[in-house]
């Protein structure tokens, strides 16, 4: 698979278990022995100590002496971790100090041109993530490349991946995307050899308009509404070979039936775009993605739109 060469792994420093690495690796090994020719890991830690920057007894250069001292340790404590883990793949380390892990990760993905960001992820809560964004939204919203989110779930010989879509809409962006969506499933399906499953919701029956107008026909609205997706879905399924037993198309939030069919699958990896949404209506609405990363127990990878540029972008 030519599409991934260049990969940047986030490491976790709080752990020795280090998910996303190994994933990566895996991930690698299979594309190099597919016939790629060369593929590239990095391993890339952001770190940062606000006690460093405040120590005001100390010169700035002292200061300085000190970071450095603190990232080679790092370096050195990275560089025996992957030793351990015996990797047939080159892995470059690269240790940084900043106090925003995800800047720091995006701006490398720029400036180096990363074709994937592989990050392990976790629970986070509910009622902070409105106020202090974890690192893992800033990633998905912001990085212009595909970022796969690691969770526990292994990703075993003919298991099953879930391409979320919304076929329903006549948006060219959401049309593109589903297609985009779908490729990548398929080029990922033959690559660890896995069944590709496709997945859409659709919104029931709004509650004001079932109140204010009584003879409004919920049941047949909702009828209309399915069997319009399922044309709609049956029709991508079709151009892309995929057949329509491995279609799912259900009522209810995205995130929802996404969760549901997932776990019903059993499924390995769960593949959806996000649009990268920032600013307040990212706080007050959140992205799919975003709801959807908490709730899975797989994998997640995240696809941005064809011409999306990074906020952070020079």
């Amino acid at each position: 698979m030519e599409t991934y060469q260049n990969i940047l792994v986030v490491i976790d420093p709080t752990t020795d278990e280090q998910k996303a690495l190994k994933r990566a690796i895996d991930l690698a090994s299979t594309i190099k022995s597919s016939g790629a020719n060369q593929i590239k890991l990095c391993a890339f830690l952001s770190i940062f100590d606000f006690s460093y920057e405040m120590t005001t007894i100390l010169s700035s250069d002292e200061r300085d002496v000190m970071r450095q001292s603190v990232i080679k340790d790092k370096e050195l404590w990275l560089e025996n971790l992957i030793n351990k883990l015996n990797p047939d793949i080159e892995i470059n380390c690269q240790v940084v100090w900043h106090n925003r892990p995800f800047e720091a990760i995006i701006d490398r993905v720029i400036k180096q041109g990363y074709d994937l960001v592989i990050k392990g992820t976790h629970q986070h809560d509910k009622f902070k993530s409105v106020i202090f964004t974890p690192t893992d939204w800033h990633i998905l919203r912001k990085c212009p490349c595909p970022v796969l989110l690691v969770k526990e779930h292994n990703w075993p010989s003919n298991g099953n991946i879930l391409a979320a879509l919304n076929v329903g809409s006549d948006e060219a962006e959401h049309h593109s995307l589903n297609v985009k969506i779908t490729e990548e499933a398929k080029q990922l399906a033959l690559l660890i050899q896995a069944n590709v499953h496709l997945v859409n919701s659709f919104p029931g029956t709004p509650v004001n308009i079932a109140i204010e107008i009584p003879e409004f026909n919920s049941t047949e609205y909702n009828e209309t509404m399915l069997k319009h997706h399922q044309q709609a879905m049956i029709a991508h399924a079709n151009q892309f070979d995929i057949s329509v037993v491995n279609t799912h198309v259900e009522e209810g939030l995205p995130e929802t039936v996404i969760e549901q069919v997932a776990a019903k699958l059993d499924a390995e990896l769960v593949i959806l775009g996000t649009i990268g949404r920032t600013g307040i209506s990212a706080a007050l609405i959140g992205n799919t993605a975003e709801h959807v990363i908490d709730q899975l127990n797989c994998d997640v990878l995240a696809l941005k739109p064809d011409g999306y540029i990074s906020p952070l972008a020079d």
